[in-house]
């Protein structure tokens, strides 16, 4: 079973999701919010999405990240995304501006 048929997710939902994800400041509550999904089905998502590398990478960063949880996260974090992260699309990251 893949992820789509597992989650019923489109192409652009999966880019979405790991685009959320790999930006350190969109909590996994947006996430969840967002698409339905739990920290641990984005956990598996990005794992079968990234190459070994990228999702060990991925997830050294992530884990006890205070921005990830909103539980965490001091008050002054306001912004999902930071003011200074291009664009992604298709899970690459795009040249404009």
């Amino acid at each position: 079973m893949t992820i789509k048929e597992k989650y019923h997710l489109s192409d652009q939902d999966i880019d979405r999701i790991v685009e959320m994800a790999w930006e350190d400041r969109t909590p996994f509550e947006a996430i969840k919010a967002q698409f339905g999904l739990g920290e641990a089905e984005v956990i598996e998502i990005m794992r079968l999405e990234m190459k070994p590398s990228s999702w060990r990478m991925w997830r050294e960063r992530v884990q006890g990240r205070k921005t990830k949880h909103l539980q965490l996260r001091k008050e002054t974090v306001s912004r999902f995304k930071c003011s200074r992260q291009r664009a992604i699309s298709l899970n690459k990251i795009s040249k404009r501006k």
